[in-house]
């Protein structure tokens, strides 16, 4: 197998992640690109799950752009409403919802309702080219629980309203850093670099 190219065009069109993201990646000479900035469409997700989605995306990505693709899918998973929102996360409330109309259903769904436990949960695929039969699959979990109410003003999609498990404050409310060491997302790419670092040394 070779190695990824360090020009890695990112399915996705969400800034935030590619914030997140590239700044994991960019100790490793991984350079991302946003498919939204190279003019590529989102694809529809029609995965039942975090991983068909984003090998879905990936593997659009890859095609359209003759790059290493790696894509991203992640949401939230909240017990009490039995796993929702999960891969409908992003458009919990709609198709153009905003994160903060996300974040206002999920309150109003889980009023009343115990226990407010729940989990970011990430699955990333890295796709050496477009017809990679073995592409790289990493996953991971942030446990934590639903706030009654959004708080903090960093981070993106339902950061206001998640506490991670040791913690009193919001995702939102943390320091980059801390949010950068510790999420779905780090765990995720973590494991995915070390499966980079055996794949290398397999090569």
């Amino acid at each position: 197998m070779t190695r990824p190219a360090a020009e890695v065009v990112l399915a996705s069109a969400n800034r935030g992640k590619q914030r997140e993201l590239a700044a994991l990646l960019e100790p490793f000479g991984l350079h991302l690109r946003l498919a939204s900035e190279l003019g590529l469409p989102s694809p529809e997700e029609t995965g039942t799950s975090f991983q068909e989605n984003a090998l879905l995306k990936a593997r659009h990505a890859a095609q359209a752009t003759g790059l290493a693709a790696l894509a991203d899918d992640s949401g939230l998973e909240v017990d009490a409403l039995g796993g929702r929102p999960g891969v409908h996360s992003a458009r919990y409330a709609g198709p153009q919802a905003s994160d903060a109309d996300n974040n206002r259903r999920l309150l109003a769904e889980l009023a009343g309702l115990e226990p407010r436990t729940a989990r970011y949960r990430c699955v990333l695929v890295l796709l050496r080219a477009a017809q990679d039969t073995a592409p790289l699959i990493a996953s991971a979990a942030w446990e934590g629980r639903i706030a009654l109410s959004p708080a903090g003003a960093g981070g993106f999609g339902y950061d206001p309203l998640f506490i991670p498990a040791g913690e009193q404050r919001t995702v939102a409310e943390l320091p980059a850093e801390l949010k950068q060491q510790h999420s779905h997302r780090a765990q995720a790419v973590r494991a995915l670099l070390a499966q980079l670092r055996l794949d290398a040394a397999r090569g």
